[in-house]
């Protein structure tokens, strides 16, 4: 097995070590071990004069084995490794290509010299996962590039191009053609100017790049962009090492800060989401002979900011695309806002207008459904009517061929009653994309008691080329992600009829780590598209004459949110920027007054409490009720979909940081004060608190 991970040949005196661990070269203790073997063996050839690095596939190594983050420290392995690379008594060229990350790029700082093809990009995105580079990179970056420029790539975690790589300097060439000819053509060329061995641990860090004015700046800017996380100043404190301890004792100094890091609650979060999000597409309960049926066209219906934006996205992945409705003009502003977010994309550098236009030649407009009679997939995406749904469907499924997946992006109505509108339910399917939809990464995929295995199937591997994230939810209101919002945003809303300034409610919110307030995503989506929704759904909800009475209150007032430019808050024209409004708060009042509002003065504690208690307590209802597989699949959906920080690890992670006891407290202290009305802890909560059980206890044994 080793021999096969990686292998030595020679070329005259040339020896290169090639590595192959598909899918993406990550370096597993296998790989490591076998480049153990292969400097061995390298060792004992005669006359060899250079060593490339290099890896098969379609990338240099990816980064580490996050598997190995719960295990014992890894650090000195890889010190002893890297160093051997370091050591070599001739010059070692690493030779990269595809993405080169993490402990990947390590591995290329510890080689000689560095050499890569057009297009590689290199990163280092440890503070992300809330740790910090832990094979050398904080300690012989700074050595190569200066302490200020190894900082910007290290809190940055952006991944840079190969071109940037050359102006950071860490980078020493970018070779065309062949890149393992490149990299012995490369080797030889040094030996014949005369090169030897150049090591990145024999230099010193440029005192100029880390002077104290320069990580106070960085200080600063890891506390205003990383809030609540500590890996950021971690990585610093590191970097900082760099200038005032030799090379060995810097690599200890960063063994002790990625070791200590690693227990952090922010690293454990990250790493968990990592791996939830990989994990959503594991159905145990769905036969592993269902395949997946081919999709090469598509269709959607409804030309609205959603339909445009799922149709991006089958554009963007290649797969013609086809947009009905119901007349021209509609059509024809559908067709424009298309154009509209390519243009933006080339505007901002993302895309060529060769390449733009190539992408909208996989989109068409009609306004016949017979021209879906092809599509192997069509999506509705209308606005939320039950009656305009059915319709729709009755429509398709008289038009759509057999086989052909028929999809709602309903986000709250019962799925099994608008397939019930055809004769072939068994092919009906939820496809809830969240806005915008060619930009957010969430695709909640709803099956119903008829759905097949085969369409789950499909949509499941459907959401590679699309780019989602996808996560099954069986049939309920609102599914995962809505209906854990009801408690979420209900209390925000009560909380400003009684008296907490809008600013107050999503400051408290977005500094404990959600991306946006919810009153402020209220506002950007519409308060209107909520209040049509609590109007058609009205018998779902208690009865709490309170109850989302902020939302309603602001669109009688005809305060809509941006698209007015008034809201909770007030807008300039094409500014989003939020401006805090004396109306909205006069309006507000003015609607407590009616309802006898108690008023009371909150706490930044209490408004994240009384926000985040809900949330968690519905995602237990959820988990009990088998509406969601696994609780991390609940996190994926708020991480990937809602803004939740990741730093956190999602609810139901975060319920279990709190400790369940904590949180079952807190909803019997609001309780108390606010009555059993929208305070009764779910069962599954108080069933595992009293019994002492974590949640993976229970999933484990139910």
């Amino acid at each position: 097995m080793l021999k096969d991970l990686v292998q030595v040949a020679r070329q005259a005196d040339i020896a290169v070590i090639s590595v192959d661990n598909p899918p993406v070269n990550t370096i597993t203790a296998a790989v490591r071990a076998g480049l153990a073997r292969g400097l061995d063996q390298v060792a004992g050839l005669a006359g060899v004069k250079a060593v490339v690095l290099r890896c098969e596939g379609g990338t240099f190594f990816s980064g580490a084995d996050l598997g190995e983050f719960n295990g014992p420290p890894k650090e000195a392995e890889y010190r002893a490794l890297l160093g051997r690379f370091e050591a070599l008594p001739v010059p070692v060229i690493a030779a990269m290509h595809g993405t080169v990350l993490g402990g990947g790029l390590e591995i290329a700082l510890a080689c000689h010299y560095r050499i890569a093809a057009p297009g590689t990009r290199f990163g280092l995105p440890e503070v992300t996962l809330g740790i910090i580079p832990g094979a050398g990179g904080t300690q012989r970056l700074p050595r190569l590039i200066g302490a200020d420029k190894a900082l910007e790539l290290i809190l940055g975690a952006r991944p840079v191009d190969a071109d940037e790589a050359l102006r950071y300097g860490f980078l020493d060439a970018v070779v065309d053609g062949d890149l393992g000819q490149g990299g012995v053509e490369y080797a030889r060329a040094l030996l014949a100017r005369g090169r030897g061995p150049r090591r990145t641990s024999e230099h010193s860090v440029d005192p100029a790049t880390g002077t104290q004015e320069i990580f106070d700046r960085f200080v600063a800017q890891a506390k205003e962009h990383y809030p609540n996380r500590v890996a950021p100043l971690t990585a610093i404190e590191a970097v900082r090492a760099s200038l005032r301890l030799p090379f060995g004792e810097g690599l200890l100094h960063e063994d002790k800060l990625v070791n200590g890091a690693k227990t952090t609650v922010e690293s454990r979060a990250a790493v968990h989401v990592f791996f939830a999000e990989r994990g959503t597409r594991i159905i145990p309960d769905l036969s592993e002979t269902a395949r997946p049926r081919p999709v090469t066209t598509a269709a959607v219906i409804g030309a609205g900011t959603m339909g445009v934006g799922i149709a991006v996205c089958f554009a963007n992945a290649a797969i013609p695309v086809t947009i009905l409705d119901i007349s021209e003009e509609s059509l024809t502003q559908g067709l424009d806002r298309v154009d509209r977010v390519y243009q933006t994309m080339v505007k901002r550098g993302r895309l060529t207008p060769d390449e733009k236009q190539r992408r909208m030649r996989h989109i068409r407009g009609t306004l016949d459904y017979t021209d879906l009679s092809d599509a192997d997939v069509i999506i509705e995406a209308i606005f939320e009517s039950m009656d305009l749904k059915r319709k729709i469907f009755a429509a398709l499924d008289r038009v759509a061929k057999p086989a052909a997946v028929l999809a709602t992006n309903t986000s709250t109505l019962d799925v099994t009653e608008i397939a019930r509108a055809t004769k072939r339910p068994q092919d009906v399917v939820g496809m809830h994309f969240f806005s915008p939809a060619n930009v957010m990464p969430l695709l909640e995929v709803v099956r119903t008691p008829q759905t097949s295995a085969e369409v789950i199937r499909t949509i499941m591997e459907l959401s590679r080329p699309l780019k989602k994230t996808p996560v099954l939810a069986n049939v309920c209101y609102g599914f995962i992600g809505n209906r854990m919002m009801e408690g979420y945003a209900r209390e925000a809303e009560r909380m400003v009829l009684e008296g907490a300034p809008p600013r107050q409610v999503d400051s408290a919110l977005e500094q404990w780590g959600m991306a946006m307030g919810i009153l402020a995503v209220f506002d950007m989506a519409g308060i209107d598209v909520g209040v049509n929704v609590h109007k058609a759904n009205a018998d779902r909800y208690p009865p709490d004459a309170t109850y989302y009475q902020a939302d309603f209150a602001l669109v009688e007032a005809g305060r809509l949110g941006q698209k007015n430019g008034k809201g909770y808050y007030r807008y300039a024209a094409g500014d989003r920027t939020r401006h805090d409004d004396p109306e909205a708060g006069a309006v507000l009042r003015a609607r407590a007054t009616e309802l006898q509002v108690p008023q009371r003065r909150h706490s930044a504690d209490e408004i994240v409490e009384r926000c985040i208690y809900p949330l968690i307590n519905e995602g237990f209802r959820i988990l009990e009720e088998r509406v969601a597989l696994r609780s991390a699949d609940v996190d994926v959906v708020w991480t990937s979909g809602y803004g939740f920080p990741r730093y956190r690890g999602g609810p139901m992670f975060h319920a279990e940081t709190l400790g369940l006891e904590t949180v079952l407290a807190g909803i019997e202290k609001y309780r108390t004060i606010f009555g059993p009305m929208h305070w009764q802890p779910a069962p599954l909560l108080v069933e595992l608190v009293r019994s002492g059980r974590s949640v993976a206890d229970w999933e484990h044994s139910s």
